[in-house]
């Protein structure tokens, strides 16, 4: 008598509330989207991302850095390639095109807040950044 109270109780809730329906797991997902992708690649266009900016130069001078000249924000050693920008991720490579050529620069250092469109490039010594100057509205491409 009990275990038929037990059926008949487990049928009621059974038809109150069904069982949600299978869905797919995450391997069978993936590989979905991945064939999907697949089938498009041909009619893919990327776009590399451009930006407008001002580049200036720095250098590693205490006026113009903090009290750790030779260390980016990003917590790497200052080198050739290596720019600041505020508004790009520590990691994006960017091109200049119209200064550098194929030249691509790695974003590691920080600039003055109130610096939203320029990006700054390191430069070994107070006079190549002197001589370096500001060029105004600057195409750059992000790589990656």
């Amino acid at each position: 008598m009990k275990q038929t109270l037990i059926s008949l109780l487990i049928l009621f809730v059974l038809a109150v509330y069904p069982m949600p329906a299978q869905t797919p797991n995450h391997a069978t997902i993936t590989r979905t989207a991945y064939a999907a992708s697949r089938e498009n690649q041909d009619s893919l266009v990327v776009t590399p991302k451009t930006y407008t900016v001002w580049v200036t130069a720095y250098s590693s001078t205490l006026e113009e850095t903090d009290d750790t000249p030779f260390i980016t924000a990003h917590n790497t050693e200052v080198r050739e390639g290596i720019i600041a920008a505020n508004f790009l991720p520590f990691g994006t490579q960017v091109k200049i095109p119209k200064i550098f050529g194929n030249k691509i620069f790695i974003v590691e250092d920080r600039m003055n807040r109130r610096k939203k469109n320029f990006i700054d490039i390191w430069m070994p010594n107070k006079e190549l950044e002197q001589n370096f100057g500001i060029h105004k509205e600057v195409e750059i491409v992000v790589v990656n």
